[in-house]
Protein backbone atom coordinates (compact mmCIF):
# COMPACT_ATOMS: atom_id res chain seq x y z
CA UNK A 1 0.00 0.00 0.00
CA UNK A 2 2.48 2.38 0.64
CA UNK A 3 4.32 1.86 -3.46
CA UNK A 4 0.59 3.14 -4.45
CA UNK A 5 0.79 6.39 -1.69
CA UNK A 6 3.86 7.17 -3.55
CA UNK A 7 3.07 6.62 -6.65
CA UNK A 8 0.34 9.35 -6.02
CA UNK A 9 2.31 11.47 -4.48
CA UNK A 10 4.82 11.95 -7.27
CA UNK A 11 1.96 13.09 -9.19
CA UNK A 12 1.25 15.91 -6.96
CA UNK A 13 4.59 17.49 -8.51
CA UNK A 14 6.53 17.77 -5.51
CA UNK A 15 10.34 18.84 -5.94
CA UNK A 16 11.01 15.79 -3.86
CA UNK A 17 9.47 12.77 -2.58
CA UNK A 18 10.89 11.13 0.39
CA UNK A 19 8.89 8.08 2.53
CA UNK A 20 9.90 8.26 6.75
CA UNK A 21 9.98 5.48 8.67
CA UNK A 22 11.37 3.43 11.34
CA UNK A 23 10.31 0.09 9.69
CA UNK A 24 12.35 -2.39 7.40
CA UNK A 25 9.77 -3.76 5.83
CA UNK A 26 8.39 -0.18 4.51
CA UNK A 27 12.05 0.85 3.82
CA UNK A 28 12.29 -2.42 1.31
CA UNK A 29 9.25 -2.02 -0.07
CA UNK A 30 9.58 1.61 -1.25
CA UNK A 31 13.25 0.84 -2.42
CA UNK A 32 11.91 -1.80 -5.03
CA UNK A 33 9.92 0.36 -6.34
CA UNK A 34 12.50 3.28 -6.93
CA UNK A 35 11.73 5.45 -3.47
CA UNK A 36 13.62 7.44 -2.14
CA UNK A 37 13.47 6.05 1.97
CA UNK A 38 14.32 8.21 5.51
CA UNK A 39 14.83 6.01 7.88
CA UNK A 40 13.89 7.54 11.87
CA UNK A 41 13.77 6.50 15.19
CA UNK A 42 11.18 4.77 16.18
CA UNK A 43 10.05 6.65 19.50
CA UNK A 44 8.13 9.84 17.93
CA UNK A 45 4.75 10.60 19.21
CA UNK A 46 3.61 11.83 16.46
CA UNK A 47 3.92 12.66 12.51
CA UNK A 48 5.19 15.58 13.23
CA UNK A 49 7.54 15.04 15.65
CA UNK A 50 8.93 12.12 12.96
CA UNK A 51 8.60 15.03 10.24
CA UNK A 52 10.84 17.72 12.55
CA UNK A 53 13.36 14.41 12.73
CA UNK A 54 13.52 14.32 8.74
CA UNK A 55 13.69 17.98 8.39
CA UNK A 56 17.19 17.94 10.67
CA UNK A 57 18.38 15.08 8.61
CA UNK A 58 17.63 16.30 5.09
CA UNK A 59 18.96 20.08 5.96
CA UNK A 60 16.19 21.73 4.22
CA UNK A 61 16.09 25.30 4.14
CA UNK A 62 13.25 27.00 6.80
CA UNK A 63 11.63 28.97 3.88
CA UNK A 64 10.77 25.19 2.11
CA UNK A 65 6.93 23.71 2.16
CA UNK A 66 6.93 20.03 3.54
CA UNK A 67 3.48 18.45 3.03
CA UNK A 68 2.81 15.11 5.22
CA UNK A 69 0.49 12.55 3.64
CA UNK A 70 0.03 9.58 6.16
CA UNK A 71 0.62 5.77 4.52
CA UNK A 72 -3.06 4.73 4.27
CA UNK A 73 -4.07 7.19 1.90
CA UNK A 74 -3.56 4.98 -1.86
CA UNK A 75 -6.62 7.26 -2.93
CA UNK A 76 -5.45 10.71 -2.25
CA UNK A 77 -5.97 13.31 -4.47
CA UNK A 78 -3.00 14.94 -5.80
CA UNK A 79 -4.59 17.96 -6.72
CA UNK A 80 -5.30 18.26 -2.91
CA UNK A 81 -1.72 17.43 -1.75
CA UNK A 82 -0.82 20.34 -4.30
CA UNK A 83 -3.89 22.80 -3.35
CA UNK A 84 -2.45 22.43 0.20
CA UNK A 85 1.03 23.38 -0.40
CA UNK A 86 0.07 26.35 -2.20
CA UNK A 87 -2.62 27.60 0.18
CA UNK A 88 0.41 27.56 2.79
CA UNK A 89 2.83 29.69 0.09
CA UNK A 90 0.33 32.17 0.15
CA UNK A 91 -0.35 32.68 3.17
CA UNK A 92 3.13 34.20 5.34
CA UNK A 93 1.86 34.35 8.65
CA UNK A 94 0.77 30.38 8.47
CA UNK A 95 3.35 28.05 9.67
CA UNK A 96 0.67 24.97 8.49
CA UNK A 97 -1.90 24.13 5.83
CA UNK A 98 -4.46 21.60 6.40
CA UNK A 99 -7.61 20.83 4.70
CA UNK A 100 -12.04 20.46 5.48
CA UNK A 101 -14.97 19.74 4.00
CA UNK A 102 -18.38 20.59 4.89
CA UNK A 103 -20.29 18.17 6.92
CA UNK A 104 -23.79 16.67 6.28
CA UNK A 105 -24.44 13.80 8.50
CA UNK A 106 -25.46 14.50 12.04
CA UNK A 107 -23.98 10.94 12.58
CA UNK A 108 -20.72 12.30 11.99
CA UNK A 109 -20.73 15.36 13.98
CA UNK A 110 -21.05 13.52 16.78
CA UNK A 111 -18.91 10.81 16.27
CA UNK A 112 -15.75 11.42 18.56
CA UNK A 113 -13.12 9.89 15.72
CA UNK A 114 -14.68 12.50 12.95
CA UNK A 115 -12.41 15.84 13.93
CA UNK A 116 -14.52 18.70 13.26
CA UNK A 117 -12.80 22.05 12.98
CA UNK A 118 -14.46 26.15 13.26
CA UNK A 119 -12.20 29.00 11.39
CA UNK A 120 -12.02 32.38 11.66
CA UNK A 121 -12.74 34.98 8.87
CA UNK A 122 -9.26 34.74 7.33
CA UNK A 123 -9.85 30.91 7.19
CA UNK A 124 -7.30 30.18 9.55
CA UNK A 125 -8.49 27.57 12.70
CA UNK A 126 -9.71 28.48 15.68
CA UNK A 127 -10.00 25.00 17.02
CA UNK A 128 -10.25 21.20 16.25
CA UNK A 129 -12.30 19.21 18.71
CA UNK A 130 -13.37 15.97 18.55
CA UNK A 131 -16.98 17.10 19.86
CA UNK A 132 -19.47 19.22 17.26
CA UNK A 133 -18.26 22.54 17.26
CA UNK A 134 -19.86 24.69 16.51
CA UNK A 135 -22.34 23.66 19.30
CA UNK A 136 -25.70 24.54 18.07
CA UNK A 137 -27.36 25.39 21.37
CA UNK A 138 -31.06 26.01 20.84
CA UNK A 139 -31.19 22.94 18.11
CA UNK A 140 -29.53 20.63 20.26
CA UNK A 141 -31.26 22.01 23.50
CA UNK A 142 -33.52 18.69 23.29
CA UNK A 143 -32.57 16.22 20.73
CA UNK A 144 -29.47 15.62 19.47
CA UNK A 145 -30.30 14.83 15.67
CA UNK A 146 -30.11 16.75 12.46
CA UNK A 147 -28.03 19.81 11.42
CA UNK A 148 -29.68 23.30 11.49
CA UNK A 149 -29.63 25.18 7.95
CA UNK A 150 -26.61 26.87 7.49
CA UNK A 151 -24.22 25.40 10.43
CA UNK A 152 -20.96 26.09 9.56
CA UNK A 153 -19.66 22.60 10.27
CA UNK A 154 -16.30 21.64 8.82
CA UNK A 155 -14.87 18.14 9.06
CA UNK A 156 -10.66 17.88 9.03
CA UNK A 157 -8.72 16.40 6.62
CA UNK A 158 -5.95 14.57 8.27
CA UNK A 159 -3.25 16.52 5.69
CA UNK A 160 -0.94 18.79 6.48
CA UNK A 161 1.97 21.04 4.91
CA UNK A 162 4.56 22.73 6.91
CA UNK A 163 7.61 25.23 6.98
CA UNK A 164 10.34 23.77 7.79
CA UNK A 165 11.22 26.38 9.94
CA UNK A 166 8.11 25.93 11.97
CA UNK A 167 8.93 22.15 11.97
CA UNK A 168 12.50 22.95 13.65
CA UNK A 169 10.61 24.40 16.20
CA UNK A 170 7.94 21.85 17.01
CA UNK A 171 9.77 19.02 18.29
CA UNK A 172 10.56 21.65 21.62
CA UNK A 173 7.67 23.04 22.11
CA UNK A 174 5.39 21.63 25.17
CA UNK A 175 2.54 19.15 24.73
CA UNK A 176 -0.58 21.12 25.70
CA UNK A 177 -3.24 19.92 27.71
CA UNK A 178 -5.13 20.51 25.03
CA UNK A 179 -3.87 18.21 22.90
CA UNK A 180 -3.96 15.44 25.76
CA UNK A 181 -7.23 15.51 26.22
CA UNK A 182 -8.74 15.66 22.52
CA UNK A 183 -5.32 13.86 21.30
CA UNK A 184 -5.22 15.85 18.47
CA UNK A 185 -1.38 17.22 18.12
CA UNK A 186 -2.14 20.37 15.47
CA UNK A 187 -3.69 21.48 19.48
CA UNK A 188 0.31 22.33 20.20
CA UNK A 189 0.76 24.62 17.61
CA UNK A 190 -2.43 26.45 17.81
CA UNK A 191 -1.73 26.81 22.08
CA UNK A 192 1.40 28.05 21.31
CA UNK A 193 0.02 30.76 19.03
CA UNK A 194 1.14 29.57 16.04
CA UNK A 195 -1.18 29.73 13.00
CA UNK A 196 -2.83 26.85 10.98
CA UNK A 197 -4.68 27.58 7.46
CA UNK A 198 -7.48 25.64 6.51
CA UNK A 199 -8.26 25.51 2.77
CA UNK A 200 -12.04 24.24 2.56
CA UNK A 201 -12.55 21.85 -0.06
CA UNK A 202 -16.48 21.30 -1.73
CA UNK A 203 -16.53 17.47 -1.60
CA UNK A 204 -14.92 14.80 1.04
CA UNK A 205 -11.73 13.38 -0.13
CA UNK A 206 -11.42 9.90 -0.54
CA UNK A 207 -11.22 7.63 2.07
CA UNK A 208 -7.73 6.15 4.25
CA UNK A 209 -7.51 2.88 5.03
CA UNK A 210 -8.47 1.90 8.21
CA UNK A 211 -10.14 -1.94 8.34
CA UNK A 212 -9.47 -5.15 6.12
CA UNK A 213 -13.13 -3.60 4.20
CA UNK A 214 -11.42 -0.60 3.55
CA UNK A 215 -8.71 -2.69 2.16
CA UNK A 216 -10.69 -4.78 -0.05
CA UNK A 217 -12.68 -1.66 -1.20
CA UNK A 218 -9.24 -0.07 -2.86
CA UNK A 219 -8.18 -3.13 -3.87
CA UNK A 220 -10.99 -3.39 -6.29
CA UNK A 221 -10.85 -0.31 -7.01
CA UNK A 222 -7.29 -0.29 -8.47
CA UNK A 223 -8.19 -3.93 -9.98
CA UNK A 224 -10.76 -2.10 -11.57
CA UNK A 225 -8.53 0.48 -13.20
CA UNK A 226 -10.29 3.35 -11.91
CA UNK A 227 -6.81 4.71 -10.66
Amino acid sequence: MIVRVLERVRAAGAAEVLVATDHDGVRDAVSAAGGVVVMTRSDHPSGTDRLAEVAELCAWADEDIIVNVQGDEPLIDTAVVAAVAEALARDAECAIATAAHPLADAAEVFNPNVVKVVCDAAGRALYFSRAPIPWARDAWAEARTGLPAGLPMLRHVGLYAYRVGFLRRYASLAPSPLEHWEALEQLRALWHGYRIGVLELDHAPAAGVDTMEDLERVRAIYASGAV
